[in-house]
């Protein structure tokens, strides 16, 4: 079932969550999927915001990833932390983002991230891998407003 307040049905949440967590259980690294409805204004500073509204920031490392995704707007912004950006390169992100774009023209939103959530996930696990007394640090849901 649809529901109007959500852009993934209740399976496809569950189906990104779950990849959250497979792409979680490589890195020490924190994914957070957030769908956001707007119809203008600037997403990567509505993302920049959100990012510290949901508590991004406050990852041991500072090694977390927002998904932040504007359907009305067909835009997208992939932020990391500063724990990531100091030690990654500037098209670290590109990958995840061609994903992101194929599949979000066919509104192919599950299928997007979940391919999008591996690739950050591998590429994460290189700079920051999972540490023995690893905790999920931010919670797996996506969030919508």
């Amino acid at each position: 079932m649809f529901y109007p307040h959500k852009l993934l049905d209740d399976e496809d949440d569950r189906k990104v969550i779950e990849c959250i967590r497979r792409a979680e259980a490589l890195t020490s690294g924190e994914i957070k999927v957030h769908f956001q409805r707007m119809k203008k204004g600037i997403v990567r500073a509505k993302a920049e915001t959100t990012f510290f509204e949901l508590g991004m920031p406050q990852t041991k490392h500072r090694n977390g990833v927002l998904i932040f995704v504007a359907p009305e707007m067909k835009e997208f912004a992939i932020l990391g932390d500063e724990g990531i950006n100091k030690v990654v390169p500037d098209c670290f992100w590109d990958d995840a983002a061609l994903i992101l774009e194929r599949y979000f023209k066919k509104r192919e939103w599950a299928e997007g991230l979940c391919k999008a959530i591996a690739v950050i996930g591998e590429k994460l696990a290189e700079y920051f891998p999972v540490e023995e007394d690893d905790t999920n640090e931010l919670s797996d849901d996506i969030t919508y407003a």
